[in-house]
């Protein structure tokens, strides 16, 4: 494994770990993480009250290609939603509500990032 690659794991592993510190702050309860299904992954399965919420984090490190949430494409927004319906097949919730969320996240410096919470994004 390259170096870049191990920086992009890291930064996305950071983006993670500071998205579900400012979901439980928000009073989210985190239900999984990295829920992988159809060579994809759902970066965070929550509940915000009674609502499940499926979380795509985006975390960059500069803007240079684009801003984080510009990269959650209607390919992508597919494959999460597939991969939400195998998730609700294999831990049913009849009749609870469920939204999709980004959480975009820029760093600028190890301890300095801006964090922009998408709800209901797609």
């Amino acid at each position: 494994m390259t170096d870049v690659r191990r920086t992009t794991r890291a930064l996305g592993r950071a983006g993670e770990d500071i998205a579900c510190a400012y979901l439980e702050r928000k009073k989210y309860t985190i239900v999984a993480r990295g829920f992988r299904l159809f060579r994809g992954e759902i970066d965070i399965i929550a509940r915000d009250g009674e609502t499940l919420v499926f979380i795509e984090v985006k975390a960059r490190a500069d803007e240079s290609h684009g801003r984080p949430e510009e990269s959650v494409t209607p390919g992508k927004q597919k494959q999460i939603r597939r991969i939400a319906l195998g998730y609700l097949q294999a831990h049913p919730c009849p009749g609870v509500d469920c939204r999709f969320d980004v959480i975009a996240i820029l760093f600028r410096g190890e301890r300095d990032y801006r964090l922009e919470h998408f709800v209901d994004a797609f």
